[in-house]
């Protein structure tokens, strides 16, 4: 059995290593610059390079990489040796400190959504000394921010450093007003919860659609998917146990706090959940988390599926971003304690949030926004596009009855009754959850589950930390005037909870009626992409992001027109990927079978005898209609490609893509999948549902 205390972190140039190879007056410098942002000093940082050059090689490590987190929601890293020449024509493992903290990659073919030219092509990643150095696959990892050579942000990571110091801000001015001088930052807490599939790996290989687009762009329903509830939890399989054990330990290694594993609702699907960490570190780690999943899978014979609709018809995969904010201290800002009724400055902190997403209901709904997650949202395993907050029983009474002016009666903690003696009693907690809402509070946090399971989660918590920045600041702002400070608190609460108490909804998210309730409190339902995408360059979300230093109004339409060029990009590779599958694929398949029927019906009637040829003639008139339809709809896909080359504005482009693209192919698909239904299977050549999801034993 391994030690894993031992093992944890074995691989990170963490605080413990530091504090051992670092002289004393150096490790009291870099923490000073990790902890309060000074200005890192090049002699400081000569040291640092030198000892994490010697602690790396030891770890049999050979080169260096500033790794960073371009626009593309993935991450990017270019190696370089640690050899330098000596006098002698031999090397000497070397590295400064100005190779620690500056590196300077091509920026030319990273998106840049209009910020520069491909002939600029200068672009700088700078350390990120706030999240760790680690060892990977004999590479000394450094994360950095990524930025152009005028400085604009490049990346994920630094809009998301920045709304990280904005909401610290913000927060610690509040909590100056309320006495507490303890507490120097306050930072934002994530742990995300991860949703993959995975199938077997020589299955994968036979079908292009995964491969080129992460999702099967068709397949028939199988005969079993996941009605009967009977893979959630369920016991694991001997090949996922034993790749969730190796994924689990890498990740130890790498100091991500990989906590829960277990089945997810559909076959073959599976979730991974940390523990909290701050924002940025939970952002660096769940990126190495899919890295890992994937590379660690392939390993084991598996294909990891991390888009969030890989199979029609079965559940889809989120990325569950439960967010909350906590002070160095350890008080979680959003923890009610016993008695929440009285925490008056837990109840500020939570109608902030509530007023920052009901006013920016829009610009979280942005942060989700894709293609992959437009199959997802809405349906039965995800929230609808339509965002709103779940606060439970207990703190909703709470929060009506400081607007209706009346006292809270606390019901007290309730004894569950199971009805079974020798089980141990427990208190019943005070609200249930409710796995439909969009933002759900859980007890001390907030679960956002409208991210993707592909997502990068800075864009979400840019987003969040953003808005609730705001909120803070204008509470801030009047509190730090008042000489009434309880009084005017009390006010706040009352006032904000009256004021955007439409976004709270504790019921069935799901139902019809939910949906016409919404429109009548005014709620968004921006049901696409293309819907949500142009609220991010509203006056509204400039002004807000501009106000709190988090993106310049440059890097605001920059992303703006990334996040639309993406979204055609994809649509048009899996247009293109279907035109192939079905000309290469299911068209012989379906002549193949046709011909082989034809033959067979030739033959029967040539026989004289009385036989029944009616099976051979229906499914032989079946198959023809649909083919000749399948003809119809290629032909209407192929011809919206060839349309789609115009040139049209970003938004116009995009809006094409969504309504003849998309549609294009989902008209093709119901004829294909329906050919399946019917077509031998020695004709088929590429694996369906049933062999995929149920694959792996």
């Amino acid at each position: 059995m391994k030690d894993i205390p031992n093992l944890f972190g074995s691989m990170v140039f963490n605080d413990a290593v530091m504090k051992a190879r670092l002289p004393k007056e150096v490790y009291k410098a870099l923490k000073k610059t990790m902890s309060q942002g000074t200005h890192l000093e090049l002699d400081v940082a000569n040291v640092v390079a030198s000892a994490m050059k010697d602690w790396a090689v030891e770890k049999g490590a050979t080169h260096f990489t500033h790794w960073f987190q371009p626009m593309t929601g993935t991450t990017a890293e270019k190696h370089d040796s640690f050899i330098e020449p000596d006098d002698g024509g031999q090397v000497i493992m070397a590295f400064s400190g100005k190779a620690l903290v500056k590196g300077e990659p091509d920026a030319s073919s990273f998106p840049s959504g209009g910020l520069r030219a491909t002939f600029e092509a200068r672009g700088y990643t700078v350390w990120d000394i706030t999240s760790y150095a680690f060892i990977k696959d004999g590479t000394l990892y450094i994360p950095t921010a990524f930025c152009s050579y005028s400085g604009e942000a490049l990346d994920m990571k630094t809009p998301l450093l920045r709304s990280m110091e904005a909401v610290d801000k913000q927060a610690i001015r509040i909590l100056r007003l309320f006495g507490n001088t303890d507490a120097k930052r306050v930072m934002s807490s994530v742990g995300p919860e991860q949703e993959y599939f995975l199938i077997d790996k020589e299955m994968y290989l036979k079908r292009p659609d995964l491969i080129y687009t992460g999702r099967t762009l068709f397949g028939a329903r199988p005969p079993k998917g996941q009605e009967l509830e009977d893979h959630y939890f369920g016991c694991l399989k001997p090949r996922i146990s034993a790749y969730m054990k190796e994924l689990d330990e890498e990740l130890w290694k790498l100091g991500a706090y990989a906590k829960t594993k277990h089945n997810e609702v559909s076959p073959a699907q599976h979730e991974l959940a940390p523990i909290f960490s701050s924002a940025n570190i939970a952002t660096d780690h769940n990126q190495l988390t899919m890295e890992l999943m994937k590379s660690i899978a392939t390993k084991h014979d598996l294909a990891c599926l991390l888009h969030e609709k890989p199979f029609a018809g079965v559940n889809g995969s989120g990325k569950h971003n439960n967010w909350s904010i906590a002070t160095d201290t350890g008080i979680n800002l959003l923890e009610p304690g016993d008695t929440p009724n009285e925490n008056a400055q837990f109840l500020l902190f939570l109608v902030a949030v509530i007023k920052a997403v009901d006013e920016y209901q829009d610009l979280l709904r942005v942060s989700v926004a894709s293609a992959g997650n437009d199959h997802r949202l809405g349906a039965n395993e995800a929230p609808p596009a339509i965002v709103s907050i779940f606060l439970g029983e207990e703190l909703t009474a709470i929060m009506e009855a400081i607007d209706a002016g009346t006292v809270y009666k606390d019901k007290g903690k309730e004894q569950m009754e199971i009805g079974v003696t020798v089980l141990p009693h427990f208190s019943k907690d005070t609200t249930d959850r409710n796995r439909t809402s969009p933002f759900a509070f859980t007890g001390n946090k907030f679960e956002f589950r409208m991210v993707g399971s592909s997502f990068s989660i800075a864009g979400p918590n840019i987003m969040l930390n953003t808005i609730v920045a705001e909120s803070l600041r204008q509470f801030a702002d009047i509190l730090e005037k008042t000489k009434d400070f309880k009084g005017e608190v009390a006010s706040i609460v009352k006032k904000t909870f009256h004021d955007h108490k439409r976004i709270v909804f504790n019921g069935n998210n799901y139902a019809e009626e939910w949906t016409v309730e919404a429109q009548k409190r005014g709620l968004s339902n921006l049901r696409t992409t293309i819907d949500a995408l142009p609220e991010f360059i509203s006056k509204k979300g400039i002004e807000l992001f501009k106000k709190h230093g988090v993106y310049s109004e440059v890097e605001i339409h920059s992303r703006y027109e990334i996040l639309l060029e993406a979204y055609c990009k994809t649509l048009h590779i899996e247009a293109l990927t279907m035109i192939d599958m079905v000309k290469g694929i299911v068209i012989p398949a379906s002549v193949d079978y046709q011909n082989d029927l034809a033959k067979l019906l030739q033959k029967k009637k040539a026989c004289g005898g009385d036989y029944d040829v009616s099976l051979e003639e229906n499914l032989l008139g079946k198959i023809a209609k649909l083919s000749s339809g399948l003809l119809k709809k290629l032909t209407t896909l192929e011809n919206a490609v060839l349309e789609s080359k115009g040139g049209e504005s970003a938004l116009a482009h995009a809006t094409f893509y969504r309504d003849k693209i998309f549609a294009g192919m989902a008209d093709l698909r119901t004829v294909v999948d329906e050919i399946e239904t019917l077509v031998a299977k020695k004709y088929w050549s590429v694996p369906t549902y049933a062999e995929m999801l149920f694959s792996v034993n």
